[in-house]
């Protein structure tokens, strides 16, 4: 393992602040600095960027994002334990890194940010990666704050992100919203044998990059309609979708498509007229 940086071995970081992993705020520890440094540059040029990192725990993607360029690094960590591990980042790297003591869920980015744009670059907890993801896929305006999101979630639910209708099994809603905003595309795998603790699955990094112009919809009813369509997956449309409309026949004609066909076989665009169909109707 090479050193990006001559700050010590993050095992060495983990052992002399005591920041042993905690499950219950979905800690994974990345020590392999390589595999820090891959994910670091599979985000692009970060020389003058501005890098917002979820849960940096004891700072090994951090220290492979400011080595590799990038201006500013806001990491927001609610484990207070990992903090002065972080401190000893910020004073290698001075006026590069921004520490965030709070709940990535809950903190306002807007305000550290103050209208720069960013990428967000994380190692997500395993707990609150889906919540995040969706949380930053429905900002308003759009296009978002952000120029892209380099991500690691567990394999299955980075699946689940960039499946299509090819891919019945892992397509639904979370395909449906990731796809009508952004392009999406898994990167690489990440073993487990590469995190402490080991997990009990592989990993996988995925990039969505924010498309300009969506289809034109509101996303309000793309929620709505993708809810019950997919809540009765096995169900054909003419079935599924009464949850919305009592004549779901005359929300299906609108949108141009077959009402026997199930929700797994509907691509975005679909989904998308379905939504739309629906405002007009209202």
């Amino acid at each position: 393992m090479s050193q990006i940086d001559d700050l010590p071995p993050l095992r060495e970081v983990v052992e002399q602040h005591g920041l042993m992993a905690q499950k219950a705020l979905g800690q994974n520890f990345l020590f392999d600095l390589n595999l820090t440094g891959k994910i670091a540059r599979a985000a692009g040029p970060l020389e003058g960027e501005t890098v917002v990192e979820i849960g940096p725990g004891p700072g090994g993607l951090t220290r492979a994002l400011l080595a590799n360029g990038a201006a500013r690094v806001i990491a927001v960590e609610r484990d207070r334990r990992c903090l002065p591990a972080l401190a000893e980042i910020a004073a290698h790297y001075p006026g590069r890194l921004d520490v965030v003591d709070g709940d990535a869920l809950a903190v306002d980015l807007s305000v550290h940010l103050k209208g720069e744009p960013a990428r967000i670059v994380a190692n997500l907890p395993y707990n609150i990666g889906t919540p995040l993801l969706v949380g930053w896929l429905s900002l308003e305006p759009w296009p978002p704050w952000w120029r892209s999101l380099t991500l690691m979630f567990q394999r299955e639910v980075a699946e689940r992100i960039v499946a299509t209708p090819e891919q019945r099994a892992d397509y639904g809603r979370l395909a449906v919203l990731a796809n009508w905003r952004c392009e999406t595309r898994i990167l690489f795998d990440v073993p487990k044998t590469a995190f402490v603790p080991q997990p009990k699955i592989t990993s996988s990094i995925v990039q969505l990059v924010p498309r300009a112009e969506p289809e034109p919809c509101e996303q309000r009813l793309l929620e709505r309609v993708t809810l019950a369509a997919f809540g009765q997956r096995r169900k054909m449309l003419r079935q599924s979708l009464k949850a919305v409309t009592p004549d779901p026949q005359l929300l299906i004609e609108a949108a141009g498509l077959d009402p026997t066909a199930r929700a797994e076989e509907i691509p975005v665009s679909g989904f998308v007229r379905l939504a739309n169909a629906l405002a007009a109707q209202r």
